[in-house]
């Protein structure tokens, strides 16, 4: 295993300490509340199902596909881009489609930058955000992030500190795992700032439908001048329920889209060609199915931080993304987030993921995902009430 040199900066996986103690307690057994991995339950809208199902029928649609996505889903991203954000894009030099979010950054960053370069990342944050770059041979520095913390401000005393300057900085807003959002004033004083520093931005939109109360989440490329600095990811997986179907794509400027066309054009053939038509239908058809996936989510939300209140559990209420982001109360929080999370399995069969897995900065909080339905996460909140009381 020595061997395996790029292994040697990973480390163990936090969630699957957490993991391993779920499955022995099922296997025991325990009707456990899984509100761990962001794994969404809600199945794909039935129409993009249906016509995945009828291009599969066809033969022609069997062959090796286009690494970059056909030419009509780059040009469904395109308008959907202009409709909803009113930003253009030019679908043959400023869009590629990926294998999903985590596939698109990682090779994206890979081909980027060269080892020793330096990363700002948040942390907490996105696992893959910091990774990307340590598996690519690159140095990452975390600026703190989450409630309590300016991160602009954070941002700011970082650059002034960190020698070599960095080369990227990756951002995601609406944020997992903290649930911050931002205005568009902010990606426009972090564009200033990319300009000044000439740094490159990729930003991760994965959660940019999943917004409640009125808040609507603004695309960083909706920013003047941010394609000239950056490129922004979305992904199919929350929007549309397409987890497992691995969609996501890329757009912006068109030579940092295009050094990731030409890695990609080495490492695969592109997504399954009948998925890719089905994303097209997913992007130009009756949007009313992203509204009731939304409101799906805003009722677990709900569900979930007025019992965790009534339980004594005093936790804010997110405005965006499908989790809520946890302190641990404080009688318990000298036990950190991972020796609590097992804690919660054990004393209230509720399964949540350690902050720790995000990052140093994540070890008082946990994270609950919104992925079982008003019944069970009721269920839940029975079991954290004994514990509480």
């Amino acid at each position: 295993m020595d061997k395996f040199a790029r292994l040697d900066r990973l480390p163990p996986y936090v969630f699957a300490t957490v993991n391993k103690i779920k499955m022995e307690a099922r296997r025991a057994g325990e009707d456990i509340i899984d509100l761990g991995m962001g794994n969404p339950d809600i199945g794909t809208p039935q129409h993009i199902v249906d016509k995945m199902t009828e291009a599969a029928q066809k033969p022609h649609n069997h062959r090796y596909s286009a690494s970059m996505g056909i030419t009509r889903l780059r040009v469904a991203i395109a308008n959907w881009y202009k409709e909803r954000y009113a930003v253009d894009i030019d679908p043959d030099t400023e869009s590629i489609v990926t294998i999903g979010v985590k596939e698109g950054m990682s090779h994206l960053v890979l081909v980027t930058i060269r080892p020793g370069d330096v990363i700002f990342s948040p942390t907490p944050t996105y696992p893959i955000h910091p990774y990307s770059a340590i598996i690519s041979g690159g140095d990452v520095r975390g600026i703190p992030a989450g409630p309590d913390q300016d991160f602009f401000d954070n941002l700011m005393q970082a650059t002034r500190q960190t020698w070599p300057k960095p080369k990227v900085l990756i951002l995601s807003y609406p944020h997992n795992p903290t649930t911050e959002v931002v205005d568009l004033e902010f990606f426009e004083k972090v564009v200033d700032w990319a300009k000044e520093h000439d740094i490159m931005i990729i930003h991760d939109f994965a959660y940019a439908d999943l917004t409640f109360d009125g808040y609507k989440a603004p695309s960083f490329l909706q920013a003047k001048g941010a394609k000239e600095v950056g490129v922004e990811f979305f992904s199919m997986s929350k929007s549309y329920s397409m987890a497992g179907w691995r969609v996501g794509y890329c757009v912006g400027n068109p030579e940092i889209i295009g050094a990731l066309r030409r890695i990609k054009s080495y490492l695969d053939y592109g997504i399954f060609q009948p998925i890719q038509i089905a994303s097209i239908i997913a992007l130009e058809g009756d949007q009313q199915c992203v509204r009731e996936i939304n409101d799906t989510y805003r009722e677990r939300r709900d569900t979930l931080i007025t019992g965790l209140n009534r339980a004594g559990w005093e936790v804010p209420s997110p405005k965006g993304t499908m989790f809520v982001w946890a302190k641990i109360p404080d009688q318990y929080l000298h036990m950190g987030s991972v020796e609590f999370s097992k804690f919660l399995i054990n004393e209230a069969q509720v399964a949540v993921s350690p902050g720790l897995g995000f990052g140093e900065y994540g070890d008082e909080y946990v994270r609950f995902a919104l992925i079982e339905n008003n019944m069970r996460i009721n269920q839940g909140i029975r079991g954290i009430r004994k514990v509480m009381q």
